[in-house]
């Protein structure tokens, strides 16, 4: 059982290329577990590598709106690697309209979410969403199918950054939420936290990006997701440890 559990990272990135063993020692050390996120074929290989090798993380596995769309886009080539027994997730996919021009673009992301929406549903896993510019076109999506398939679509909104009637759309259809370290040094999510149900949000770090305080402006990892916790804590005045364990609960639950 760990004791901090971050829901997505990207511990397959190349800002770990030189001490990757020193960063997995610091997830045993604070007892940390944490999702690897692939964006493409090639990422999210070496998330299930990185899987396999270490206790403490999971994969997930997909193709992310906007990274690169010159990159091969068939969701079909990951087909052997959502079977491995630690792969609990699709994405990180969903829609972006910051880094993308929505009327250019819009297509082209949305057939490649609900392809990845089907595949997640095929096999039986909850999605990792991208939602940066883009929360109704995505609600717009989602809304529908979760009526033709209930409880087999599910999934969390990544790095979460809007406010608590979106918030409370996505809990309406059974998605979770995951606030990263920004919120320890804004208050623009606050009152998102404090109205969320506690069984609804997690903890993240989307490392190696947006290092929660006090560790702010090194670079981020899976370790420090105990920061943001810690500030969840604070900003629902509620005991920290009875956060923590419910975060632990909520990933796990939300992994199978």
């Amino acid at each position: 059982m760990p004791k901090y559990f971050d829901i997505h990272s990207h511990l397959n990135s190349s800002h770990y290329q030189n001490d990757l063993e020193e960063v997995t020692g610091r997830l045993r050390e604070t007892e940390t577990y944490t999702i690897v996120v692939g964006t493409d074929l090639e990422s999210s290989t070496r998330a299930v590598e990185l899987a396999d090798k270490y206790q403490e993380i999971y994969a997930s596995v997909g193709i992310h709106p906007v990274d690169d769309s010159d990159k091969n886009s068939d969701i079909s080539l990951f087909s052997e690697l959502v079977k491995h027994p630690k792969v609990v997730a699709i994405g990180e996919c969903g829609m972006d309209f910051f880094h993308a021009d929505k009327q250019a673009d819009l297509e082209r992301q949305k057939k490649l979410f609900l392809e990845q929406i089907d595949f997640a549903i095929s096999h039986d896993k909850p999605l990792m969403l991208h939602v940066r510019d883009a929360y109704e076109e995505v609600l717009a999506i989602l809304g529908p199918l979760k009526k033709i398939h209930g409880p087999k679509l599910l999934g969390n909104v990544h790095f979460f950054a809007s406010g608590i009637d979106v918030a409370r759309r996505f809990f309406d259809i059974g998605f979770t939420i995951s606030f990263t370290g920004v919120v320890t040094f804004t208050h623009d999510y606050d009152e998102v936290i404090k109205s969320a149900p506690l069984d609804k949000i997690m903890s993240e770090t989307d490392s190696p990006y947006v290092t929660p305080v006090p560790n702010r402006g090194k670079r981020n990892e899976p370790s420090y997701v105990a920061g943001v916790v810690k500030k969840i804590a604070e900003i629902r005045g509620e005991d920290e440890e009875t956060v923590r364990t419910a975060l632990v609960n909520n990933a796990l639950s939300m992994i199978g």
